[in-house]
């Protein structure tokens, strides 16, 4: 197991915790879709959140995160299970800046300030669940912290970060989600907010080596964290020949008709993972044939 998350919980219920090593995930979504450095940043950040926010679901579940902000990057889509299979895309994957004021990743102006993060949980039932709230900062971080906060009305410290090399491939990646349960004393709250603000920033944690566990014991203290679970981390996507085979069908048989007549073929491409499916003559013409008989 490479990349992995781990749910824990702290001092004694009062905290419930998640952190994250994602490298080698953000690296495959990185090498499917060319991102560079600044839209990398903001494509990993988002995946790392997402998949520990589908960590917190029950059996076959899915969470979606749409990120839609006024930059140039457009918007991020990420999807993910509850057992850690993720994959996500943005927009327009070729953005990227000088570093900002710090020194780091111009996220913030990628992104924009102005816009929605918004959740969709399909956790089986006949509706599924929508969350959302404005952007705050851009950086990502923030916006999810001030989502949990406003739309699911739990205290938390969301912590997403990306390094990359000069040639656009990524060093390290991972995050952590802290949040506060109901009864937690101000005296704990006040030890991990003062935490927080002299930990180094957690990417950097990531490409020292140090793994999911080492992260919550920086962030919650030594002998403070309780593991409960540990699950693998990927990029996988949920898509086949056979799916936009059925999407094909559905656009019914004139339609499938122009494709034989213009193209001789069809070909498709997944946002997600950017695969290509070609479809012959000859398989459209299935396609065609399924397509009158369910008409």
């Amino acid at each position: 197991m490479t990349d992995y998350l781990i749910k824990a919980m702290a001092y004694d219920g009062e905290i419930r915790a998640y952190a994250a090593d994602t490298t080698e995930t953000v690296k495959e979504a990185q090498r499917r879709h060319d991102t560079w450095a600044t839209a990398s940043a903001a494509l990993g950040r988002t995946m790392t959140a997402t998949v520990m926010m589908g960590s917190m679901l029950k059996m076959n579940s899915r969470v979606t995160v749409k990120v839609e902000g006024n930059g140039p990057l457009g918007a991020i889509i990420v999807d993910t299970d509850e057992k850690g299979h993720v994959r996500g895309y943005v927009m327009n994957p070729h953005v990227d800046f000088e570093t900002n004021e710090f020194g780091k990743l111009d996220v913030k102006r990628a992104v924009g300030t102005k816009g929605t993060l918004t959740v969709i949980k399909d956790l089986g039932l006949k509706e599924k669940f929508s969350g959302q709230a404005p952007l705050v900062s851009g950086e990502l971080g923030e916006d999810f912290t001030y989502y949990f906060t406003v739309s699911e009305q739990i205290p938390s410290s969301v912590g997403v970060g990306v390094l990359v090399n000069v040639d656009h491939s990524i060093l390290a990646a991972g995050g952590f989600i802290i949040q506060v349960m109901p009864g937690a004393s101000d005296e704990t709250i006040s030890e991990i907010e003062n935490r927080l603000k002299t930990m180094k920033p957690i990417s950097n944690l990531i490409a020292d080596g140090r793994t999911p566990e080492e992260i919550l014991e920086e962030v919650l203290g030594k002998g403070n964290v309780k593991v409960l679970e540990k699950i693998p981390v990927q990029f996988q996507c949920t898509c086949s020949k056979e799916r936009f085979g059925n999407a094909i069908i559905s656009l019914g048989a004139k339609e499938i008709e122009n494709m034989i007549e213009e193209d001789g073929k069809a070909e498709v491409r997944c946002h997600f993972c950017n695969t290509v499916y070609l479809f012959s003559k000859e398989e459209l013409e299935k396609l065609k044939k399924q397509a009158k008989s369910v008409t």
